[in-house]
């Protein structure tokens, strides 16, 4: 019986060291939905041409996903950036899980979403491919750094999941002015199509809030921050966090409804501290 209208993922990267794979099943165990939405990034072809690692884990990941499209539930896989090759697919049906580049969603509630993967606002993926393979480069490096340190972690006994890369991006200013374009580019190609917000993943950062009265929502990833968006039946879209330490990170974010603009604190904090920084 499902417990949510719908599920949204994206970024989770398998084929990869850095998924999180388990956290993602017992996450799907505990959410049957209608339908579910994989939003770009779901394989890693850019790391697989290097090196894979393809656990048990990420198998049954595969494995799950195609029983529940068979026993009757939406599956949705929208490609990203990083599982590209399989744009060339758009339009098929692949085990009962259907391949679309795009997709405008309904809630409950009669709102309608864009989900799109989103690399189609970075212009650096867009134009400057050789600076988004090195960033991406660099970007396993931080994950294989936090590797080692979520070992020295668990060694010591600390629970929940802390992610490097997703504290470098809270630090580093230009990380953040980026976020902060690719948001606004998303919700302004939303709202030139008359819709009432977008719904995508890409960057790594996820979030609900409120631009210029449409509503932006990043599904986030699961190998920085283990988390998903919940639509549930009366159409509120909420985001769930998996696994974090309840002191550093709230496990959900409140939902957005048709009601006004949901405070986002996380995003507004690093806006105010870039705003703190030109001034001085």
């Amino acid at each position: 019986m499902p417990r949510v209208r719908s599920l949204f993922l994206s970024d989770i990267h398998l084929g990869t060291r850095a998924c999180q794979a388990d956290r993602l099943l017992d996450f799907l165990r505990e959410h049957p939905a209608e339908q579910t939405y994989l939003i770009g990034d779901i394989i890693d072809f850019w790391a697989m041409s290097r090196s894979i690692c393809w656990t048990p884990a990420q198998n049954t990941v595969v494995q799950k996903l195609l029983r529940r499209a068979r026993q009757g539930e939406r599956v949705v896989f929208i490609p990203g950036n990083h599982d590209e090759a399989l744009r060339d697919y758009c339009g098929t049906v692949f085990g009962d899980i259907e391949v679309v580049d795009e997709l405008v969603h309904e809630t409950a509630d009669g709102r309608r979403f864009l989900l799109i993967h989103g690399d189609q606002f970075d212009q650096v993926t867009r134009h400057h491919r050789w600076v988004a393979v090195l960033g991406d480069h660099a970007y396993n490096l931080l994950v294989s750094i936090n590797h080692w340190l979520s070992w020295v972690r668990r060694r010591l006994g600390v629970s929940g999941y802390w992610s490097l890369a997703g504290y470098a991006k809270r630090k580093v200013k230009t990380a953040l002015n980026f976020i902060f374009d690719f948001e606004e580019s998303a919700i302004h190609h939303a709202g030139e199509r008359g819709l009432d917000g977008v719904i995508c993943g890409h960057i790594h950062w996820a979030t609900i809030r409120e631009i210029d009265g449409l509503s932006y929502i990043n599904c986030g990833d699961w190998v920085d921050s283990c988390t998903a968006i919940v639509e549930h039946f009366d159409g509120c879209l909420e985001l769930v966090a998996w696994g974090w330490q309840p002191a550093a990170h709230p496990a959900v974010q409140p939902a957005v409804t048709p009601a006004p603009a949901v405070p986002c604190p996380a995003p507004v904090a690093a806006r105010q501290m870039l705003n703190e920084g030109a001034e001085a």
